[in-house]
């Protein structure tokens, strides 16, 4: 399956100053398969480690910090030779190997000849209790299949042409939106988590489908057991994991804590919170108190949003059956905002690599707030046929911003500063925001 990601690693590759790679991301996102994938088309050979598989490699890094002597033994390892720069080195599961992540560093200092790209499960959390010396590693961050990748491993790939054709802001042809609109449920559905976009394509089979991604679910829950600090920890984990349906629910998507559990404090669950967010299975969205650059000088640590890493997953936790998806009912209706939500942010964390933000302001609220290069955007989302909004229409009041983004069902056009994009062309945004602009 094609994955945009392999862009970046053959830059990274090829850059003069390149230091070991760490590729982040949530649990089955496709870390490993695309590291190898790389590796076997990129390279000569690839020499892949598994710190979670065997044992033994870990006692290679307490010997010794010198990168030839560990490579000299790694060869062994291996069975194969391992060459600058025409030999792909694979780190999986580093996290299970403190020292190996420690290592890095030499290697960047004292073998940047040598390419090494690392991965492994809840690397987040892991990182966010390691030391690395500031430039001696880098960090790359993986998500789930984009809807444009989703259409791809369906063979869909005239689809995907037409979208990255479109070059100016007008309307869509009919038979081209309801085909896009159609996939586009279909990937409410199904999500862009590989294996479970594999299952799909594979056997076109929905049973299939919810049966892997329950047990993506059921393996994100068994981390909470294996990798959680304490007993306390991993209870609070799972409080806050289970309220996640019940706080997107609501009108207001604001996370409290005490929908989590009646009388519950911040000062008792946030670690629970920053838990799941560093593992990659929620992603957590700040509100910002001033729409102004830069927006992160703007953040509100005390208000906060939490969606899932990905939208497919979202619907198999909310029991949403997928008949209610296509065809649409109250019961659906009810719970649509938050999907189409989750889904914009997904393919806005892929196109931009970083998290956006959310604005209130009096009585009014942005779903959606981001910086694109030089402007301030706001994004509404629309998730019925009523565009009707008075929250964007009061923001561009009040702000000297040239564009606002609305991604609705409606099809793609602009009036005055508000650009309607269709909800399923959400990670070519950035084009169209330059459409706008100029």
């Amino acid at each position: 399956m094609r994955r945009y990601i392999k862009e970046q690693l053959i830059k990274w590759k090829n850059r003069n100053d390149r230091k070991p790679l760490i590729l982040k991301g949530a649990r089955q996102v496709g870390k490993t398969y695309i590291l190898k994938e790389f590796g076997n088309e990129e390279y000569d050979n690839v020499a892949y480690f598994n710190f979670d598989h065997d044992e033994a490699l870990k006692n290679l890094f307490l010997s010794t910090k010198d990168p030839k002597r560990i490579l000299e033994q790694l060869v062994f390892v291996a069975g194969k030779p391992i060459m600058p720069e025409k030999t792909l080195i694979i780190f999986d599961e580093i996290q299970e190997c403190p020292d190996a992540l420690n290592s890095l560093k030499y290697f960047n200092e004292e073998a940047n000849e040598y390419h090494i790209a690392c991965a492994g499960s809840l690397l987040g959390i892991k990182l966010s209790h390691t030391s690395f010396p500031v430039g001696k590693v880098e960090y790359l961050e993986m998500y789930p299949m984009t809807f444009s990748e989703f259409l791809l491993a369906d063979n869909q790939e005239n689809l995907v042409q037409y979208m990255e054709s479109v070059k100016s802001i007008e309307k869509i042809p009919d038979i081209i939106y309801e085909q896009l609109n159609e996939k586009m449920k279909s990937y409410f559905i199904i999500g862009g988590m590989p294996e479970v976009v594999k299952a799909w394509v594979t056997a076109k089979d929905i049973e299939t489908v919810n049966r892997v991604q329950k047990q993506i679910l059921n393996g994100y829950e068994d981390d909470f057991g294996k990798h959680a600090d304490s007993a306390t920890i991993r209870i609070k984990i799972s409080i806050v994991w289970e309220s996640i349906i019940s706080q997107l629910a609501r009108e207001n998507k604001k996370f409290l804590y005490q929908v989590a559990k009646d009388g519950a404090r911040a000062r008792e669950y946030e670690d629970a919170v920053n838990w799941l967010n560093d593992s990659n299975i929620v992603n957590k969205i700040f509100n910002v108190k001033k729409p102004d650059f830069p927006l992160n000088a703007y953040t509100d640590l005390s208000s906060f949003k939490l969606y899932m890493s990905d939208v497919g997953l979202l619907r198999r936790k909310a029991n949403l059956d997928s008949k209610i998806v296509i065809e649409g009912n109250r019961l659906f209706e009810e719970f649509k905002g938050a999907l189409t939500e989750n889904f914009i942010l997904n393919m806005l964390m892929f196109k931009y690599k970083e998290k956006p933000n959310y604005y209130v302001f009096d009585k009014h609220e942005i779903d959606f707030i981001i910086q694109n290069k030089n402007e301030i955007i706001p994004i509404e989302v629309k998730a019925g046929e009523n565009i009707n909004s008075t929250s964007l229409k009061r923001f561009n009041e009040l702000n000297e911003n040239k564009i606002a983004i609305r991604f609705s069902t409606r099809n793609l056009d602009k009036s005055g500063k508000i650009i309607n994009i269709p909800i399923f062309m959400a990670e070519y945004i950035d084009k169209f925001i330059e459409l706008g602009i100029n």
